[in-house]
C-alpha cells in the first residue's frame, strides 16, 4: 500500500491500443515516469508474456490499468479487463485502486467502473470513433502518465488544423495529401500505400494508419447508396530497413501501389559520429531514402514525401493531425461516410455466432451422456431451430 505506480497496462483493440501504442513508441524514453505495456488481442498466450514483463517491473502492485471502450461492449477489451482483474486478485490485490476507465458515460464499461469502485473515469463522446480518438482521453490519458508532452502534441494538431482551413490549395498540407491519394488511385482504390517512414521511432506509423484509412475509407456503399466497393490497402514497416525486404518489388515487379515516404531531419539527439571521413549513419539513411525514391521514379512508380523537422510531441500531433484530415477530404471526394464501420460491426456480430453456437455444441455434449457424434449434434441443433421457427 502506499507504493508509486512504475507501469500502466493499457487494455484496449483497434484505434484504443494503435495510436497508444504508436505514441508510446515514438515519444517514449526510458526515464519515462510510466512504462507502458498493453493488452490489444484476445490472446491468452499474449497477455501471460504481457503480464510476465510487468512482473520484472515490480510486478501489479505497481501497475496501474487504464481499459479503454467507447461502448464498453467491445469483447476483447472485456476479455482483457477479466483477464487482469484476475492477475491482481491473484496477487492478492484488488483491482478498483489499480483501475481507470476511458469510456462513454452510461456505458456498460462506465457502470462497472461504478459499481466495483474504480479510480476516477475519463469521458469519451459518441461521435469520436476509434481511429480518430488518439488526440482525446484514449491516447493523452496514456501519454501524460508516460511522461508525455501532451500540450506539445495537442499543439502540434492545432497547428494542423489551421493549415487545413486554409483555402489555397498549396498552403494546405492535409488537401494537397488526399488530392495525391485521388490521383495515385484513380479515386478508386486502384493502387495500395506503402508507407516508408525513415525513423525507427515511427516503426508504427504504418499499422496506425492502416487501421485509420482502411477502415475509414473501405466502404461498400456512398453517401447516396449506391455500391462503389471504395478503400485504399496500407501496408509498410521502415526504412531502410526494407530496402533488404520488399523494396525489390516495389522497384521491379507488379505495379500496384504508391509510397509515402515519412523524413525526419534530425538525426539524434546525441553529437553525430562519422563512420566514414565527413559521412554519418545518418547520412546513409538520408541517401537511402532519396536514392529507394529516385529508383522508383524512375521505374515509374509514384511517391510522396512527408518530412518533418525532428519527432517530438509537436510533430507526432501535427502528424495525426494531417492524416486524420486528409481521410476526411479523401472520403468526400469519393462521397463515402469515413466514419462508420459497418463491416467491422458484422465481423463482431459474426463472431459472437460463433461463441453461441460452441456454447450450444458444449451444452449437448455435456447433457449426452453416452457422447454424440458432431453429425448427431448438428441435427440436434437444426432440430431445435426449426422447432422455435
Amino acid at each position: 500500500f502506499g507504493e508509486l505506480f512504475a507501469n500502466v497496462l493499457i487494455v484496449g483493440i483497434g484505434g484504443s491500443a494503435l495510436g497508444p501504442q504508436f505514441v508510446a513508441d515514438a515519444l517514449g524514453a526510458p526515464t519515462d515516469r510510466l512504462k507502458p505495456f498493453f493488452f490489444d488481442n484476445t490472446d491468452p498466450d499474449g497477455m501471460d508474456r504481457v503480464l510476465e514483463a510487468i512482473e520484472e517491473r515490480g510486478g501489479l502492485s505497481r501497475t496501474l490499468t487504464i481499459v479503454i471502450s467507447k461502448s464498453g461492449g467491445t469483447k476483447e477489451t472485456r476479455n482483457g479487463m477479466l483477464e487482469s482483474q484476475a492477475a491482481y486478485k491473484a496477487c492478492g490485490l484488488d483491482p478498483a485502486r489499480h483501475f481507470v476507465a476511458v469510456t462513454q458515460e452510461g456505458s456498460e464499461l462506465d457502470k462497472v467502473a461504478v459499481k466495483e469502485g474504480w479510480l476516477p473515469r475519463f469521458p469519451l463522446w459518441a461521435w469520436v470513433g476509434g481511429r480518430t480518438s488518439e488526440l482525446s482521453a484514449v491516447g493523452l490519458l496514456a501519454a501524460a502518465l508516460q511522461g508525455i508532452d501532451i500540450k506539445g502534441m495537442l499543439d502540434g494538431a492545432a497547428a494542423m488544423d489551421v493549415l487545413t482551413r486554409n483555402t489555397d490549395t498549396m498552403k494546405n498540407p492535409a488537401l494537397l495529401l488526399s488530392l495525391s491519394w485521388l490521383k495515385a488511385t484513380n479515386g478508386k482504390g486502384e493502387k495500395d500505400m506503402v508507407v516508408l517512414p525513415y525513423k525507427d521511432r515511427l516503426t508504427l506509423l504504418s499499422k496506425y494508419l492502416q487501421q485509420l484509412v482502411m477502415e475509414s475509407l473501405g466502404k461498400d456503399k456512398d453517401l447516396d447508396g449506391k455500391a462503389v466497393k471504395q478503400g485504399i490497402a496500407v501496408y509498410g514497416n521502415k526504412g531502410s530497413t526494407d530496402q533488404h525486404a520488399y523494396v525489390q518489388q516495389l522497384r521491379d515487379g507488379v505495379d500496384n501501389f504508391f509510397i509515402t515516404f515519412l523524413q525526419v531531419l534530425k538525426e539524434r539527439k546525441a553529437t553525430n559520429m562519422e563512420v566514414e571521413p565527413g559521412v554519418t549513419s545518418g547520412d546513409y539513411l538520408f541517401g537511402f531514402l532519396l536514392g529507394t525514391r529516385r529508383a522508383l521514379y524512375e521505374g515509374g512508380r509514384p511517391s510522396i514525401t512527408v518530412a518533418v523537422e525532428d519527432v517530438t510531441p509537436r510533430a507526432v500531433g501535427a502528424l495525426i493531425a494531417l492524416f486524420e484530415r486528409a481521410v476526411g477530404f479523401y472520403a468526400s471526394f469519393v462521397n463515402i461516410n469515413a466514419y462508420h464501420q459497418p463491416g467491422v460491426e458484422a465481423g463482431k456480430k459474426a463472431a459472437q455466432a460463433v461463441i453461441s453456437l460452441q456454447s450450444k455444441v458444449v451444452k449437448g455434449l455435456a447433457e449426452s451422456a453416452a457422447g454424440a457424434t458432431a453429425d448427431e449434434l448438428a441435427k440436434a441443433q437444426i432440430g431445435r431451430a426449426s422447432c422455435r421457427e
